[in-house]
């Protein structure tokens, strides 16, 4: 080579050099962004809430705040044993209901005697609030607090007075206690309640009672780096999500309108839109109910119920806040830690091995053509690194390519939300036996999406952004092969009284008892329904996977009397006899003509003994009719009623389960629902089942 070609050499490699070190821009932020606070929350993903107050040991949702303090006693309280399951379940961080509806205080609080002072719990000298904080500190998890903005205990609730007692126990509990994650404001507001000996009803606009701005105000000075939940979610950083079941909307935007009341929808699946960053938290229970009652024992969500609850909200764009019910021993139950413990473990087993970082990838654009944005950033672990197309290139694809033929049945995606949330569509293809095959379609991504679908092998995987508000900016892409989970079965009784067990796949053999024992594969194995009388029944059933040897966790429902000879006798419309069916997806309304207060008469068929009632709300989303007041009646003949219980179905609306009241023992042959009130403040009347509790 002569000097001029060694110069011209030298100068191609000098401009080649020189271009790839061409620094590119990185994308601008689009739309709103989360703040420091809310990427911590967001990072958090998995945390757990607290329920324990006076109303664990009355058996009620809601206490009335004439409780007396002195039933609170937890013999065996360890708030370490909260702590330690919470850390082994794979949580991050504690929420503590510091005071619920009932004004009952867990911490001793300069403002009222409603609190630990009046407790037999370490002689009056208890604080659970500070317990728990030490406990978290130990295992190395971050405390909330929730802090009931309704007082039905306090004198002055309804009145300006109140605003100034709830701020000073707002600071005591962010001053006193270390670092707060998140304080939560529960959305119930105003109605009956003791009031210091009032025993009456109070309303108040929650719009403009509480004087959020300032509240808010106030906790963002005592707490620097603390997220604030609110129902409504208007200048909170945090929204519910519209249902405490354990999900969000399959499309779910982490924004809001800043401005105005925000409906139901928007809560469930956020504002596309929006201009203000505003993500959800799916708040739900272990249990039917957030408080302690012994007869849920039996209904704790399974393994394959609390998967579903994790891939519908973490993989959603959502956080999950599952909440431990303190039995009045002061411990979690033993079938809730079980529970819990077996769902860590199958998360880890499900998403531990990320297929991706062992392949390769290719984007069908690539910004700037630079290896800072391509491909590989989207699998390479890393959630600070991201794939990103060039500015006004909003639909692209990036293809993942394995070693050979690889099995999975999982996808994940995460958008690099400090940019913002962009993407509105996808689509998710697998290349199997040479030709692409469509895995799923979906719309949003924002922080985390997981779909799970058949499992499949392929050789590669394309994932296609289809729409998107901005150029896309993809941090994470993972794909994985979940073990299989098998679904429990479920399990109606008929108005016949026959026993119907649905299962959830054509595969699994089912196995059951009428006993109430658990099932094992020597038990009665189900063929179709099954008669079992007119009297009580406890049945129990699995589902059992020859091929694996698998069975899955057992479902359990106990039944009081048949219903077989019952009759509605209050209404002539056929379909009124849904409300005694026994399938709990059935419905009635009152004709829409009919004002509140109704009533719903049913002929037992003969003369029972009872000792309290059950109603089931429509189980439709956001159905209208759900009651809140009630009265109960009963009698003998159809013309002398006797009232046996009267009252509210508290927390009804954001979560529509059974509800059960009890009375002193009575002999009917005739009972009547009166319903005064609904949820709407319409003259709606809705029911999927009423039944009857016998001794």
């Amino acid at each position: 080579m002569n000097f001029k070609d060694s110069i011209f050499s030298l100068f191609l490699m000098l401009a080649m050099f020189f271009s790839a070190c061409k620094e590119v821009t990185p994308p601008e932020p689009f739309g709103p962004v989360p703040n420091e606070n809310q990427m911590r929350w967001q990072e958090m993903e998995y945390y757990g809430f607290i329920h324990f107050s006076v109303n664990t040991y009355t058996d009620m949702s809601w206490g009335f705040g004439d409780e007396d303090p002195s039933i609170f006693d937890p013999k065996e309280l360890d708030v370490r044993q909260w702590a330690r399951i919470a850390k082994e379940a794979g949580m991050t961080g504690l929420i503590l209901t510091a005071k619920h509806h009932s004004g009952f205080c867990l911490w001793p609080s300069e403002y009222t005697d409603y609190d630990m002072t009046a407790s037999p719990y370490k002689d009056g000298k208890g604080d659970i609030v500070r317990e728990l904080a030490e406990a978290c500190e130990e295992y190395g998890l971050k405390l909330g607090i929730y802090l009931s903005p309704w007082d039905r205990n306090f004198a002055d609730y309804g009145k300006p007075e109140y605003i100034t007692y709830f701020r000073n126990q707002l600071t005591e509990l962010l001053t006193n206690y270390g670092e707060i994650f998140e304080i939560w404001f529960d959305g119930a507001h105003g109605g009956s309640g003791y009031y210091g000996g009032a025993n009456e009803t109070r309303t108040i606009d929650r719009s403009t009672y509480y004087d959020w701005g300032n509240t808010y105000k106030l906790v963002r000075e005592l707490q620097p780096n603390i997220v604030i939940w609110n129902d409504g979610g208007k200048r909170a950083d945090l929204r519910w999500v519209g249902t405490e079941s354990g999900y969000v909307g399959e499309s779910n935007w982490s924004l809001l309108d800043s401005l105005g009341d925000v409906p139901e929808d928007m809560l469930r699946h956020g504002v596309e839109n929006g201009n203000a960053w505003v993500p959800g938290e799916v708040n739900t229970s272990i249990r039917p109910e957030w408080f302690y009652h012994k007869r849920e024992d039996t209904k704790v969500k399974t393994l394959p119920q609390l998967m579903d609850t994790y891939n519908n909200s973490i993989g959603r764009n959502g956080t999950l806040l599952l909440n431990f019910a303190i039995m009045p021993n002061g411990l979690i139950h033993e079938t809730d830690e079980k529970n819990v413990l077996d769902f860590a473990q199958a998360v880890k087993e499900a998403f531990d091995e990320d297929l991706a970082l062992n392949a390769s990838a290719e984007a069908s654009n690539v910004r700037g053509g630079s290896s800072t944005y391509d491909a590989s950033k989207a699998i390479d672990g890393d959630k600070d690194t991201y794939w990103a197309t060039d500015d006004g290139v909003n639909t692209a694809s990036l293809t993942i390519t394995f070693d050979e033929p690889t099995t999975f049945n999982r996808f994940m995606a995460q958008e690099y939300i400090q940019l913002g949330q962009r993407v509105k569509a996808f689509t998710i293809e697998a290349m199997v036996d040479g030709e692409w095959k469509e895995l799923d379609s979906q719309t949003t991504i924002g922080y985390k999406r997981i779909l799970q679908f058949p499992t499949v092998e392929a050789t590669q995987l394309r994932f296609t952004i289809t729409d998107s508000k901005s150029n896309p900016v993809i941090s994470n892409i993972g794909v994985f092969d979940a073990p299989q989970i098998l679904t429990s079965p479920g399990i109606i009784r008929e108005q016949s009284g026959d026993i119907r067990i649905i299962p959830a796949d054509d595969e699994s053999v089912i196995y059951y008892t009428l006993d109430g024992s658990e099932p094992t594969t020597d038990s009665e194995i189900y063929s179709g329904q099954i008669p079992t009388g007119d009297g009580k029944v406890e049945v129990a059933a699995m589902a059992f996977d020859p091929d694996t040897q698998k069975s899955s966790p057992v479902t359990a429902e106990s039944f009081d009397i048949s219903r077989k000879d019952w009759k509605v006798i209050s209404d002539s419309d056929s379909k009124v006899a849904q409300v005694i069916d026994g399938d709990p997806n059935s419905y009635w309304h009152q004709p829409e003509d009919k004002k509140l207060p109704v009533d719903l008469v049913i002929d037992l068929g003969k003369e029972e003994e009872l000792t309290g009632f059950r109603y089931l709300p429509d189980q439709r989303l956001w159905s209208s009719g759900i009651i809140t007041d009630y009265e109960f009646y009963v009698s003998l003949d159809n013309k002398t009623w006797k009232k046996v219980s009267q009252g509210e179905f508290s927390n009804i609306n954001n979560n529509p389960l059974w509800q059960s009241k009890g009375f002193a023992l009575q002999k009917a042959r005739y009972i009547k629902l009166k319903a005064l009130k609904n949820t709407k403040n319409d003259n709606s009347a809705g029911y999927a089942e009423i039944d009857v509790i016998t001794p």
